[in-house]
């Protein structure tokens, strides 16, 4: 009886432990398209030294930052309006400004590893683009 007591208790512990996994994901500072060129990319800037776009960061691929509440790209700020972690996938759906308009996008998100995501494009299934955590 005292096996059985035990391997019931591990297995509760198991158990939590695996619930416990169901965090959200924390995509938050410098993703690129090339890992390669993150120093070409980003730099930290200010007193508070903050991940922004490098001067000639549109010579050297794509990027985007995140940050808590918003997503910022090159050529927009998106404001995050809704966040649903769901395992592996991450959708997100954010407003957008450029310099000429306003606009909501969803992103797809697929999280590979804590350092490499995949855009995906719901309803195109050949379209996909991979993104790598910058150090910086």
């Amino acid at each position: 009886m005292r096996k059985f007591r035990k391997t019931v208790a591990a297995a509760t512990i198991l158990a939590g432990m695996g619930l416990g996994q169901a965090r959200a994901v924390d995509l938050t500072g410098a993703w690129a398209t090339n890992a390669h060129e993150c120093k070409n990319l980003f730099i930290r800037s200010g007193k508070a030294k903050e991940i922004t776009f490098a001067p000639t960061s549109e010579v050297h691929g794509g990027g985007f930052i995140v940050e808590p509440n918003r997503l910022v790209g090159r050529f927009a700020k998106c404001a995050i309006k809704a966040r649903k972690d769901d395992g592996e996938t991450v959708n997100i759906v954010a407003g957008c400004a450029t310099d000429i308009m306003l606009s909501s996008v969803q992103f797809e998100l697929k999280v590979i590893d804590a350092n490499t995501i995949t855009r995906v494009f719901p309803g195109m299934e050949d379209m996909a683009v991979h993104y790598y955590r910058c150090q910086i």
